[in-house]
């Protein structure tokens, strides 16, 4: 291995599981895996919080495979602004299972009284909660088989509440579930889900929920490109490893995280965690600055022929128009913490989304739009709305969209699948309709009233018909001026 490389400072052998993670993906292995082995490296009586990996899906077979035959082990390669790179050895990850293989296990771990925190990255749209109503729903086909058949669970519902009605039985105590996925209150949100689908399985387990299991608020942030069969090779010949499951991500992290454990935790500020009573200030500067903006510029960029993010921002167009965004649709909504200079963090935002070294994949941004919008878009939309407000970059945006949606082709001609796992069949309908007010229907804009602004109206409408006939980057300019 090239001594470049930096190898965990602890002795793993001595290292237990005291955290169990559902959705091992890469977010997660640059993120809480990072902090975890950072803090294991520092502080030797934190062996006891080493993470075990649950992998649900069929999907999750190869990296599953590969970080099986590794024992866990991975490399992280952190990309900085300034061009340096560092490389590490991960090995606070114990063990993977993988529910299409051994679903008993992950269900025993669960259940196990060594396990205090239940951690998870399921996407946006994995909580199952409903856009318009906010209500869980059970109606889902492997929801409402989990509802009836506890024993062979398919969710992350069924396999948690199973685990859990074990753990009361076996008399192995409290439980934190924390939620690590891009959401407002996404403790609220996970609290809310499993709730509701412990009340709709077994109440008499939900009652032992209320008391027995919290669900801290928490922010989480760090660019996390997916890595492809090129960056693999990539990263493995400059490396000097023959690593089978590789991370690469930004030098900027953040994880801010509401103390509320019933079971304990691990010791994450010695890492760099921030810990407080009240994360809302931190969700809602991230989400409506960071997360909005990469929604904002993916699907223009995607249009008009880029597909890393760092080229589409060394367009200066683009650049423009995601600070008219960040300056004037979203800074007069987000109240900064008082730590935070806002003028410094949306400098620090353009700085990270040109990272080369990083050079995230646009396709990443736009996938499961559906699903971002209502948490990244839709909030601030509907103040700016009330407020009367200048909308013409969320009806540009909003255009951009439902070209990006029905037509699956580039400016350039380039057709392109789309990736939106949520969508529904109402969805559909409204977005093949050649009637372009019919996309307002879309699930991704329930809550929010736009039929009723005729301004935000003819504005989208406008847009509609210019991207048709002038094409993605014409059209905006025509509002940078």
């Amino acid at each position: 291995m090239n001594t470049n490389v930096k190898h965990f400072g602890y002795d793993r052998k001595s290292v237990k599981p005291g955290i169990l993670h559902f959705g091992v993906g890469n977010f997660h292995r640059a993120h809480q895996e990072a902090y975890t082995d950072a803090l294991m490296s520092i502080d030797a009586c934190q062996y006891g919080w080493g993470i075990a990996g649950a992998m649900l899906l069929p999907s999750d077979e190869r990296l599953y495979r590969a970080l099986k035959e590794q024992n866990g082990e991975y490399t992280l390669t952190i990309c900085g602004r300034d061009g340096y790179e560092e490389t590490r050895v991960i090995g606070s990850l114990t063990d993977v299972v993988w529910a299409q293989e051994d679903p008993e296990s992950i269900i025993n771990l669960v259940a196990d009284g060594d396990i205090r925190i239940i951690s998870m990255t399921i996407t946006e749209g994995g909580y199952n909660i409903d856009k318009e109503s906010g209500a869980f729903m059970t109606g889902s086909s492997q929801i409402a088989h989990d509802l009836v058949n506890r024993q062979k669970p398919k969710t992350v519902f069924g396999f948690i509440a199973e685990g859990l009605r074990r753990r009361r039985e076996n008399g192995a105590g409290g439980v934190t579930l924390l939620s690590c996925d891009n959401l407002q209150h996404n403790g609220d949100t996970a609290r809310k889900a499993f709730m509701s689908f412990f009340k709709a399985q077994d109440n008499e387990l939900a009652v032992w929920a209320e008391e027995n299991v919290s669900f801290p608020n928490s922010m989480v942030d760090r660019i996390t490109p997916a890595t492809l069969a090129t960056d693999i090779e990539r990263l493995n010949r400059r490396n000097g490893t023959a690593d089978k499951a590789p991370v690469y991500c930004e030098d900027f992290i953040q994880w801010v995280i509401e103390d509320k454990f019933v079971a304990g935790r691990p010791e994450w500020e010695k890492a760099g965690v921030e810990f407080t009573d009240d994360v809302t200030a931190y969700e809602n500067m991230k989400l409506s600055l960071l997360n909005a903006s990469h929604t904002l510029l993916s699907y223009p960029a995607f249009l008009s022929g880029y597909r890393k993010v760092d080229e589409a921002m060394r367009d200066s167009r683009i650049v423009k128009f995601v600070k008219d965004f960040m300056d004037k649709d979203v800074t007069p909504y987000v109240p900064a913490p008082s730590s935070v200079n806002l003028e410094e963090y949306k400098r620090t935002l353009i700085e990270r989304f040109g990272n080369s070294s990083v050079s995230d994949q646009i396709a990443r941004l736009c996938f499961d739009g559906i699903s971002k919008f209502p948490v990244y878009i839709v909030p601030n939309l509907g103040k700016m709305l009330a407020d009367g407000k200048d909308l013409v970059r969320m009806a540009f945006l909003t255009a951009v969209y439902r070209d990006y949606l029905k037509y699956h082709r580039d400016d350039n001609g380039n057709v392109f699948e789309v990736s939106e796992p949520w969508l529904t069949e109402e969805d559909r309908r409204n977005i093949a309709s050649d009637t372009e007010e019919d996309f307002f229907g879309l699930s991704a804009f329930k809550g929010v009233a736009l039929k009723e602004s005729e301004v935000f109206t003819d504005l989208y409408k406008t847009f509609c018909d210019r991207l048709r006939r002038e094409g993605t980057m014409s059209t905006l300019e025509s509002i940078i001026q």
